[in-house]
């Protein structure tokens, strides 16, 4: 299905960039940009499959999204480190395109193997902030999944949607990425934040 290897391209692209980025920031070295590309890019979609009961192996047949998410991490570790000032929100671009084009590929895989909703919602939220977790725990950093910004939630929303059965066709798919995307960005300008434990009396 087209849609289906469009947003897979996108999103890994997406993350693998991002992983790069977070890489960039905590000055790792070439090792540990491709580490963090490549688990950003890919951590997701192995939590799906495990999560789903689709055997971990497939995941090394898409010898082409690596070839993408290499060259993607490449171009970022070619970049000079001072205009890393400059990528700062184009980091978080990059993360909310994987999160969303991953999240709705995530569901969709869901539908096509027969889950019901809850996994549906389930396998959206996997895929789409799972390898952003395990970037966020390899770099040393809390996972943004439950500290930052609403992040998570846009992804289970879209997973909602399609669970439902509201999204059809690749334009209600497109504009469904859009949203979310355009969801997290809102997030992080107006620091929109989930209900927290408040420790103060």
């Amino acid at each position: 299905m087209l849609i289906w290897e469009v947003l897979n391209f996108i999103g890994t692209m997406a993350f693998a960039i991002s992983g790069a980025i977070i890489a960039m920031e905590e000055d790792y070295d070439i090792l540990g940009f491709y580490v963090l590309g490549f688990t950003t890019a890919f951590g997701g979609g192995a939590f799906r499959d495990l999560f789903i009961g689709i055997p971990i192996e497939d995941i090394w047949s898409q010898s082409h999204l690596f070839i993408v998410a290499f060259l993607s991490i490449t171009i970022i570790f070619l970049i000079p480190s001072y205009l890393l000032k400059y990528w700062n929100k184009w980091g978080i671009f990059f993360d909310a395109i994987g999160l969303a084009t991953f999240a709705v590929q995530g569901a969709l895989y869901a539908v096509q193997a027969g889950a019901p909703l809850t996994g549906v919602i389930a396998a959206a939220t996997l895929t789409g902030s799972g390898g952003g977790m395990l970037r966020d725990v390899f770099a040393g950093r809390k996972p943004m999944i439950f500290r930052a910004e609403i992040y998570a939630l846009w992804a289970a929303l879209g997973g909602l949607a399609i669970g439902l059965g509201l999204i059809h066709g690749p334009w209600a798919i497109g504009i469904l990425v859009i949203m979310i995307v355009s969801l997290r960005m809102l997030s992080v300008r107006y620091k929109w934040r989930l209900p927290r434990h408040s420790t103060t009396r």
